[in-house]
């Protein structure tokens, strides 16, 4: 029972060592924001200032693993170079260090309820009270944090004095080294954080349940557990995360070869010649000096590993883009036709997505739909609404560098109907943002036990589902679609919008419901309205001819 009691204690100890590095990482993140960023971007012009980049980003924000998908997006956007991204993420080990010199000093060498217990009940209380305030908030998460490693950190370390006490561990002093890397790599895997590694080793190191040698390979091992994150984070993406991933694990693979080999060597310096005899210490000087050692060997041979990464993978860019991705600006009719397919297939997977928000079957779209292999292909289906959201941004961004560079090659008609293809875009990726913004109001009213609220949305939800069988009728029909139809829709709309609002407002003197209620009833049929009205201008772009077009246009748009 009481080795039972022990485990619990120690997995307790882990799982607030988690929580509390999780507080810190978002407390920092929220707090800095966007100047981190910029000054990765600034100090990493070189590959030294890269390195020193990394390592201050990750030394305050403490999560190496963070700073690497950070560069990994900035890789994907094309702001660093592959040797750059490289460099900052050796960095980035090092900076990682930090947090283990804290844990060994401070975690060990002092009173850890000095420490923890004031932050712990100063973050508690500005939480409470001025929680609704996000600096206060981010504060007060950063101080919960804090407290909470150390405590975490307590327990992990009292239960693994007490283990000592009842079990005999050197039995397995015996065993080779690597089985301790193994040790260490699969607790990083679980945990996907060396830092909870470290804190752990540094626990039985302290107990005496471990030896500095076998602390020491367990360590080593958790250099490369927490590469797996970054390896699925770039799966998807384009070629170039795919190879700074790739570069990741194989310097990480690397330095764990040649560390593990020169293991015995290392120790040495350490103890003999460094001179350092705590064994806490010395285990995160061995932390430390292994990054180090990374840094020095990769460094100056980043533009030879670089080079060699470029074979990896080929360069799709990871583009959204269906069409406009195979385009060339030399050959601009070409390019025009592609770009109004790119239109069309933009708009479809907008309506696809603003339906599946309302929970409408959607599957008489998709196969009335000459995209559904492209969308098999992008594994459009699969992805969640965040996913499909950021990947309709990404497409209409493409989509908007694309025209950039189109619209110097064409003529003046040409050029008037690419004005109105990108112009369908936006409509469309309006219409998106509009319906998006009101998921929590269709998941209220969706839910909602309140009969009037709910009767609201099914009405709203089977016009929605009408107007985007005729818009997907138009679109697909062969013949041309004139005014007068797309006239007759946004009619329609307009009179859905007025009537639904007048209804709701004679029921409502009708029985009793909370101002709020009123509130999310009234801001869902507008927004809803917005986006009905502008994937209905997104249709229009596309299908009607220039004149036709500046006619609809002069129709009011948000006659209420």
């Amino acid at each position: 029972m009481e080795t039972l009691n022990t485990i619990l204690k120690l997995a307790a100890g882990v799982g607030l060592f988690l929580f509390a590095m999780y507080l810190v990482e978002e407390s920092l993140k929220n707090l800095s924001g966007r100047s981190f960023k910029l000054f990765l971007q600034r100090i990493t012009k070189n590959n030294i200032g890269a390195v020193a980049g990394g390592t201050i980003i990750t030394g305050i924000l403490q999560s190496s693993s963070m700073v690497s998908l950070m560069v990994l997006a900035f890789v994907g956007a094309g702001v660093f170079t592959m040797k750059n991204a490289m460099a900052i993420i050796l960095g980035a080990n090092l900076g990682t260090t930090i947090a283990s010199w804290l844990v060994a000093t401070l975690g060990f060498k002092t009173d850890i309820e000095v420490i923890a217990y004031p932050a712990v009940c100063l973050g508690g209380f500005l939480l409470i009270l001025l929680g609704s305030r996000k600096k206060f908030k981010y504060i007060s998460y950063f101080l919960l944090g804090f407290g909470l490693m150390f405590i975490g950190l307590s327990f992990m370390k009292t239960a693994m004095e007490t283990q000592v006490q009842h079990f005999d561990f050197s039995q397995y002093a015996s065993m080779p080294l690597i089985v301790f890397l193994i040790i260490g790599f699969l607790i990083t895997l679980i945990v996907q954080s060396s830092s909870v590694t470290m804190a752990l080793t540094l626990s039985a190191l302290n107990a005496g349940a471990i030896g500095f040698p076998m602390a020491a390979a367990i360590v080593l091992g958790g250099e490369t557990g927490t590469i797996i994150k970054i390896l699925v984070s770039a799966i998807g993406g384009n070629a170039s995360k795919k190879r700074v991933a790739l570069g990741n694990l194989l310097f990480n693979i690397f330095i764990t070869a040649i560390a593990f080999i020169l293991l015995k060597p290392i120790l040495l310096l350490i103890t003999d010649v460094i001179k350092i005899k705590d064994p806490l210490i010395g285990l995160v000087t061995f932390s430390s000096l292994i990054n180090l050692l990374a840094i020095v060997l990769f460094l100056p041979v980043l533009d030879i590993f670089t080079k060699f990464l470029e074979r990896f993978f080929k360069n799709t860019d990871g583009n959204s883009a269906a069409f406009i991705g195979h385009a060339s600006i030399a050959e601009p009719v070409t390019a025009l036709d592609l770009f109004r397919r790119e239109t069309n297939y933009f708009i479809h997977n907008s309506m696809l997505f603003n339906l599946e928000l309302f929970k409408i079957d959607t599957t008489a779209l998709k196969q009335q739909s000459d995209y559904v292999e492209i969308n098999e292909k992008n594994n459009y289906e699969t992805k969640s609404i965040e996913e499909k959201y950021e990947f309709l941004k990404q497409l209409q961004g493409e989509m908007q560098a694309f025209y950039l560079k189109l619209r110097t090659k064409l003529n003046s008609e040409q050029n008037s109907e690419l004005n109105q293809l990108i112009s369908a875009a936006r409509s469309s990726m309006h219409a998106v943002k509009s319906v998006k913004d009101i998921g929590a109001n269709i998941t209220n009213l969706s839910r909602s036990s309140k009969d009037i609220k709910y009767q609201f949305f099914l009405h709203h939800k089977n016009e929605t589902q009408q107007l985007y069988v005729k818009l997907n009728a138009f679109l697909t029909k062969k013949e041309p679609t004139n005014f007068e139809e797309l006239k007759v829709l946004f009619d329609t709309i307009q009179k859905n919008y007025t009537t639904a609002l007048n209804t709701f407002y004679t029921e409502v003197q009708l029985t009793t419901i909370e101002s709020i209620d009123i509130t999310t009833v009234i801001n869902f049929n507008r927004e809803l309205f917005t986006s009905n009205k502008a994937m209905l201008m997104a249709v229009k772009d596309v299908l009607l001819d220039e004149k036709n077009a500046q006619n609809f246009n002069e129709i009011p748009i948000y006659k209420t």
